[in-house]
């Protein structure tokens, strides 16, 4: 694995763990409907600036690139654009009815959900990875988990978003070494935001006070969250194993863990710090060289 894609899925992590603030303040003032279609739009326009400027730098390869794949690039921007918005729809209705550390816990699911499904399209996973995902869920679990675990409502809801994210998240290995990345993400939440504005108009009141009221959040979460972090996941994702790239991801609870202790100056509690332990770990299990399988991976990844 390239430490330049690790290093964007690691970043994309960092930007969805800080911006977790921003989503609670933004849930102050909007509805989840709302809240998700308005930011997903502004992650859309965002972005329309910097593909005309990447088309006005690598004019030629754009066109010759565009004309091979643009079925692809419309196909994976649909088709990610409405997991995204069944995921992130699931998790906002789901977070309301049970406690955020359930709901990241849940949702994390996903480092486990990659691999398995993994196994049915072809994907080969070997044992380090393995033995990274069982660290990282125990890392998450002692991260995440301060109460009694039962199933509930939102519990059911947080699930199927997580299932629905692992899906997110091969649909992106599938689609990115066969498009432009940018223009595939731009779509993406132009998909996202427009199928959200059938639930915002019916099942809830958008106010445009409310809009300018929490524009700062809205900005944040569409900009940073939004337009940077899911635009470099997609690029990032590119010729790297979907379970290893889960498993990078998933740093996003100790991000936005770590965060509230630097910024917010919140404790971090010595169970907390053990989860913290377990996930960075995980990751470097995960990325210790094995010649013979990442090669075999490799070639795997290539001819996918």
């Amino acid at each position: 694995m390239k430490t330049k894609n690790a290093l964007m899925l690691i970043l994309t992590a960092f930007i969805w763990g800080t911006a977790f603030v921003a989503q609670s303040v933004g849930m102050d003032y909007l509805e989840p409907f709302t809240f998700n279609g308005v930011r997903s739009l502004i992650g859309g326009v965002a972005l329309l600036p910097c593909i005309w400027f990447l088309q006005r730098v690598n004019e030629k390869d754009e066109t010759e690139k565009n004309k091979g794949s643009r079925k692809d690039l419309i196909l994976g921007g649909i088709a990610c654009g409405i997991l995204l918005f069944v995921a992130s729809s699931l998790q906002q209705l789901g977070i309301q009815y049970t406690t955020a550390g359930k709901a990241g816990f849940i949702t994390a699911f996903y480092i486990v959900f990659v691999p398995v499904l993994g196994i049915f399209l072809g994907k080969k996973t070997g044992w380090k990875v393995w033995t990274a995902v069982v660290m990282a869920v125990a890392g998450l679990y002692f991260l995440c988990m301060t109460e009694k675990f039962t199933i509930g409502k939102g519990d059911v809801l947080i699930f199927l978003c997580a299932l629905a994210f692992s899906v997110h998240i091969l649909v992106i290995d599938y689609f990115s070494p066969k498009v432009e990345g940018v223009k595939m993400s731009c779509i993406q939440f132009f998909v996202c935001g427009i199928a959200s504005l059938p639930f915002m108009f019916t099942l809830e009141t958008p106010r445009l006070g409310a809009l300018f009221a929490g524009w700062m959040p809205l900005l944040y979460a569409g900009v940073l969250s939004c337009g940077v972090a899911y635009t470099l996941q997609i690029v990032g994702q590119k010729n790297v194993n979907p379970a290893i790239a889960s498993l990078l991801l998933s740093l996003e609870s100790c991000f936005s863990v770590l965060a509230g202790w630097v910024v917010l100056g919140e404790k971090l509690s010595v169970r907390e710090s053990i989860g913290c332990v377990l996930m960075f770990a995980a990751i470097i299990l995960a990325q210790l060289p094995d010649k013979t399988v990442d090669k075999k991976e490799e070639v795997l990844e290539n001819g996918s």
